[in-house]
């Protein structure tokens, strides 16, 4: 079996492109700052699922509004993906929130809040301890 299916591999590419045509081509300033954290694509090339994240942005209503502007930006940046891969036909493009990260810095926000009164409690512990 082949280490990287091709599917792997137009994915990574898509990512690369879609990252630097969505920062430099995209010119509509409702668009926040969009990183490109992900790409699927179909078994048979003709759908990538693209999955984004916005840079200090967790309001749904940005999420939303971001995610129309690119979907409305769809069909311009396959055809820059065309001219600069070479595919027989370029996945029809599917953008998605990331809340991968969101949910990561929540769950880290909440460890490290599960740590501090852990300490807490065993300093208060170790007090009533030497008063005895």
């Amino acid at each position: 079996m082949r280490e990287f299916k091709r599917t792997d591999r137009v994915a990574d590419q898509l990512q690369q492109e879609l990252a630097v045509l969505i920062q430099r081509e995209i010119k509509d300033p409702r668009l926040g700052m969009v990183t490109v954290s992900g790409v699927t694509v179909s078994r048979d090339l003709g759908y990538a699922d693209v999955y984004v994240t916005l840079l200090g942005d967790d309001d749904a209503e940005r999420i939303k509004e971001n995610l129309a502007v690119l979907k409305r930006a769809g069909g311009f940046l396959r055809s820059q993906i065309a001219r600069r891969i070479k595919l027989r036909h370029v996945p029809e493009l599917r953008f998605h929130f990331d809340e991968s990260v969101v949910r990561g810095h929540r769950l880290s926000s909440l460890i490290d809040e599960a740590v501090e009164t852990d300490r807490a409690r065993h300093s208060d512990d170790d007090e009533r301890g030497s008063e005895r």
